[in-house]
């Protein structure tokens, strides 16, 4: 087997483990969390991850016997647009009556580890993608790695301060302000 395909698939099956442990942490996160919102988030993610481990499957699939990188990852594409954005619906939704107790905020500080370290990962394997499938894929899971630990984030700010998450999306409009 090629170096580079061997380097690959040891890369493919690092990122499944925490693909897969990424989703099971969500699931547990989304039947125990007490707080609406953090439940709805938790879920997403937890949809997401299982898009990243079919993602990655099929690549796995069709390099194991020696074969390329293929576009066929690209089928698996995260439903819910851009995450920010649903956050902040969902969070609108709900108004500033929330009640997270410890055990959520401690879920979200464990998911913005999570998805630090997925986004580290990820950046780490970047510069040794030669091939450009490779590449666009491990783009593409930083940027949504990203837009997850972003999304945790900006739910971390609205559980314990309301005021001041719907204060700053206040201030961040369109209006230049």
């Amino acid at each position: 087997m090629p170096e580079t395909n061997e380097r690959a698939l040891n890369m493919l099956n690092t990122a499944l483990q925490m693909e897969e442990k990424g989703f099971e942490f969500y699931r547990k996160a989304a039947d125990e969390c007490k707080e609406e919102t953090a439940r709805e988030v938790f879920s997403t993610l937890m949809k997401d991850e299982v898009l990243h481990v079919k993602r990655i499957k099929a690549i796995y699939a069709g390099m194991e016997g020696g074969g390329a990188w293929s576009n066929e990852w690209k089928e698996f594409r995260v439903e819910h647009g851009d995450l920010a954005l649903m956050f902040r619906a969902i969070a609108e939704k709900h108004g500033s009556n929330v009640r997270a107790d410890s055990s959520d905020l401690e879920a979200v500080e464990v998911g913005i580890g999570f998805e630090s370290q997925a986004v580290k990962f990820y950046s780490e394997q970047l510069p040794a993608a030669a091939d450009p499938v490779e590449k666009a894929f491990v783009e593409a899971m930083i940027a949504e790695e990203r837009s997850h630990h972003a999304a945790l984030t900006d739910m971390k700010l609205y559980l314990t301060d309301p005021a001041a998450w719907f204060a700053g999306v206040e201030g961040s409009g369109t209006d230049g302000g």
